[in-house]
């Protein structure tokens, strides 16, 4: 009876024990920090994310997450609740992501800020209502897409190439490597037909040496004649040279043309117009008096008061 005794006290010490170390336990390990919730709302999939997950801003832990839920009102949508340390700058440009811990493949939620906007995420004046973060895809979500696009992409390819290789582009196929095969050979036989031109080249090369030095002569001749030419133009257009003195020769040649033979020559002009007139004068009294040749011209009629002067009745 007394064994019995003893075992039973021996269990309630125990039992008590327990209690007290479990009490402690939750005493010790309660978080006394008050957290602030989000809400992030996305339609992707949330594979491998958990619950009491973590939330890191920019790779530090801030919060885990406490609900997963479905939104009632838009059919589709996932609504995660965070509770996050209040002093996490979580502001209007703040975005999240789902990222993956090494190759266990735990989800966490990653939030990164654009930095566009230093406004901290509050509720609009109703403490009801939980402030909500976008959600983006994350690496995982684009190589997702990215692959599908990469799948969709080579089995157009796959398509092309077995619509390349139906029996009768492989004939077209076929018909172009002969093609290219003939195209090859009447290549390599080119260089043959090339060998009579190709052992000319020296003489050609020698040939067009003597033509560059016969050019080269000549543009020296060429430049001498110019030179000259350029010197005799010099000599003609000088003060003192051929073109000035004919033009002083030319000057004075008019200068006496006009003062001295000029005059000279009116003035002969002048007698040879009395001259002309005199003797069409001379020719009018010969063809009304002939025989003045013989005798003479007659004499003027006596005037008043000269001796055989008769007066007119």
């Amino acid at each position: 009876m007394e064994n019995r005794s003893h075992a039973l006290m021996a269990g309630f010490f125990t039992i008590a024990l327990l209690i007290l170390a479990t009490v402690l336990a939750i005493w010790l390990g309660r978080d006394k920090i008050k957290r602030v919730p989000y809400d992030v709302v996305t339609e992707m999939a949330v594979s491998g994310l958990n619950l009491q997950a973590a939330v890191r801003y920019k790779g530090i832990k801030v919060g885990n997450v406490t609900d997963i839920d479905f939104d009632d009102k838009n059919p589709g949508q996932i609504i995660l609740r965070l509770e996050i340390l209040p002093d996490a700058p979580v502001t209007s440009s703040t975005y999240a992501t789902l990222g993956y811990q090494g190759v266990t493949g735990i989800a966490f939620v990653q939030l990164d800020d654009e930095g566009t906007s230093k406004q901290l995420l509050v509720a609009d004046h109703n403490p009801d209502v939980v402030p909500r973060i976008p959600m983006r895809p994350g690496m995982m979500q684009n190589l997702e897409k990215r692959g599908q696009a990469i799948l969709a992409q080579t089995e157009e390819l796959a398509r092309r190439l077995n619509t390349m290789l139906d029996p009768a582009n492989q004939k077209s196929l076929m018909t172009a490597v002969e093609n290219f095969g003939q195209a090859s050979a009447a290549w390599k036989a080119l260089p043959a037909k090339f060998e009579p031109t190709l052992a000319r080249l020296p003489e050609l090369a020698d040939q067009a040496k003597l033509t560059m030095a016969e050019v080269r002569t000549l543009s020296a001749n060429a430049s001498k004649l110019s030179n000259n030419l350029n010197q005799l133009t010099s000599n003609l257009q000088a003060d003192d040279g051929p073109l000035a003195r004919f033009n002083l020769v030319m000057d004075n040649v008019g200068n006496s043309l006009t003062l001295d033979t000029l005059p000279k020559i009116q003035t002969m002009t002048g007698e040879a117009k009395a001259s002309l007139r005199s003797f069409g004068r001379l020719s009018d009294s010969l063809k009304d008096r002939p025989q003045s040749i013989l005798f003479g011209n007659p004499l003027p009629a006596p005037g008043p008061g000269e001796p055989g002067f008769v007066a007119p009745k």
